[in-house]
């Protein structure tokens, strides 16, 4: 089973919508875990609620610091947001794959319901995309050059959803 670790700075939106999904998709071939290097302490109470609606689990979801996750071991590392994307990993991320899939961050958004609705849901329909597609790329051997290939193709073909209302 692969391990991912989804990274984000305050591990209160979209590392947390992207270990909901990928858990949710990747049942026995894919393990996912989130964490910031600065948590907020609290999942976005709308990103709870998106997840609900599509039906996703959210009983385990928290927000926690990469320092918690130690004993997680990830094989790979995704960095969600630009600016977790630019900062000082923690040593224990040793020598796995360490790959950015920049998503905007809908928990931003302010205006009608409607349109935050549609951001959080484009991030989830990218994210799942990305998810499935990984899963049925995924190299047969543990092949590292091959796992790299198939994760930055992820994030170089499955656009960045643009956020309505910005």
């Amino acid at each position: 089973m692969l391990k991912l670790l989804f990274i984000c700075t305050h591990n209160r939106c979209r590392s947390i919508l992207a270990e909901a999904i990928t858990n949710h998709f990747g049942q026995g071939h894919l393990l996912a875990a989130s964490a910031g290097s600065q948590p907020a302490g609290q999942v976005h109470p709308s990103s709870l609620r998106y997840l609900e609606e599509r039906g996703r689990a959210t009983r385990n979801l928290k927000s926690q610091s990469w320092d918690e996750l130690e004993a997680f071991e990830p094989d790979v590392v995704i960095t969600v947001c630009d600016s977790a994307a630019n900062e000082v990993c923690p040593v224990w991320f040793g020598q796995c794959l360490k790959v950015h899939w920049g998503l905007p961050d809908p928990s931003r958004l302010s205006g009608n319901e409607n349109d935050i609705r549609d951001a959080f849901y484009n991030v989830m329909a990218t994210l799942e995309a990305r998810i499935q597609r990984l899963l049925s790329d995924l190299p047969a051997s543990s092949d590292s050059a091959a796992l790299a290939e198939v994760f930055h193709s992820l994030a170089n073909h499955w656009p960045t959803p643009t956020p309505s209302g910005a």
